[in-house]
């Protein structure tokens, strides 16, 4: 069916049209965790396939030896890698005018560009603020519809349950570390969070990035109130309070947002974390969509995709039951 008004469906076409790569830079801009995601090429497209899909190396190579002279070298081949899959999940944002707002109540298309304008930015405020509680979701709203957070990625209980398809019960290499006391305070939370530091270590491999809630955050703080701080200016110009420790960031979200839980913090490898989006579905306006029985008219703004991990041994949480 045909537009009441043409040239407003093309001035809305065009403007959400204009602003689709806008839209997708405010969603990862909203949260620290999205952006360093996104500062360290960690927000990658996936052009399509059944799941999406992580490759895992499990296991070394196990034909190494020491060998002397003549001695008979291992040639079997070794069993090193498998796949983590994670399913699509798909989002949704509309931006709706009726024929009364676009021809009858606005005068001239300059008013109806920032009606229009004003929608598309509740509409990206929107997406933001719900991909910002899922990214520390289990997964398990909306009849499991939601992105699979850092609550199923580095979770409480990191020896049960399946995340990508694999039993962590079954192999210890896809667990995560936890540090899980009920007695943390200002002056005891160092020595946990360097507890749980060196169990995510590897070498030259460690964590990047930690996100606290509130409260521990707090802790920390009032932990260093007699010494002199350092934070991260690159970070903090982005306006996001950060304080460092190991010389890496540490971020804080307020719980009870629906985001973070309350007395969690995670130490984050995020060489090992992506959220993992379509190309055709970034933050995507659809074609215009004009109601069969109301002077109305709709434009859906898509979202695909999941957040991943390829390594759970190199994250850890620490939280307080």
């Amino acid at each position: 069916m045909a537009s009441p008004n043409p040239t407003y469906t093309e001035i809305v076409t065009t403007t959400i049209e204009n602003r689709q790569r806008k839209l997708a830079d405010n969603v990862t801009e909203h949260n620290a965790l999205l952006r360093h995601l996104k500062s360290k090429g960690q927000i990658k497209t996936t052009s399509g396939g059944r799941v999406i899909v992580e490759e895992l190396e499990y296991a070394e190579n196990s034909t190494f030896q020491r060998y002397s002279g003549y001695e008979v070298l291992d040639i079997s081949p070794s069993d090193i890698m498998t796949a983590a899959e994670f399913n699509w999940k798909q989002y949704a944002v509309n931006v709706t005018y009726s024929g009364l707002e676009a021809v009858i109540q606005n005068a001239g298309k300059e008013k109806f560009i920032d009606l229009v304008a004003s929608r598309i930015r509740n509409a990206e405020k929107t997406m933001a603020n719900n991909l910002a509680v899922d990214i520390y979701s289990d997964g398990t709203a909306t009849s499991g519809k939601q992105i699979g957070g850092l609550e199923l990625l580095v979770a409480d209980s990191p020896t049960s349950g399946t995340v990508g398809g694999i039993d962590r019960g079954t192999y210890s290499w896809w667990q995560n570390n936890i540090v899980n006391t009920s007695t943390i305070t200002a002056s005891n939370i160092q020595t946990y969070m360097n507890q749980l530091w060196i169990e995510t270590v590897r070498g030259a491999d460690t964590p990047d990035l930690m996100v606290f809630d509130d409260a521990f955050f707090r802790l920390y703080w009032e932990s260093l109130q007699a010494n002199q701080r350092f934070t991260s200016d690159r970070r903090a110009a982005a306006g996001f309070t950060n304080i460092l420790f190991m010389d890496q960031p540490v971020f804080f979200e307020k719980s009870g947002d629906g985001g973070i839980a309350a007395n969690h913090g995670y130490f984050l490898n995020t060489d090992y974390i992506r959220l993992r989006v379509h190309p055709q579905r970034n933050m995507t306006p659809l074609r215009e969509k004009t109601s069969v029985n109301q002077d109305a008219t709709v434009i859906p703004i898509l979202w695909a995709g999941n957040m991943t991990i390829s390594n759970s041994a190199r994250q850890g949480v620490l939280k307080n039951p």
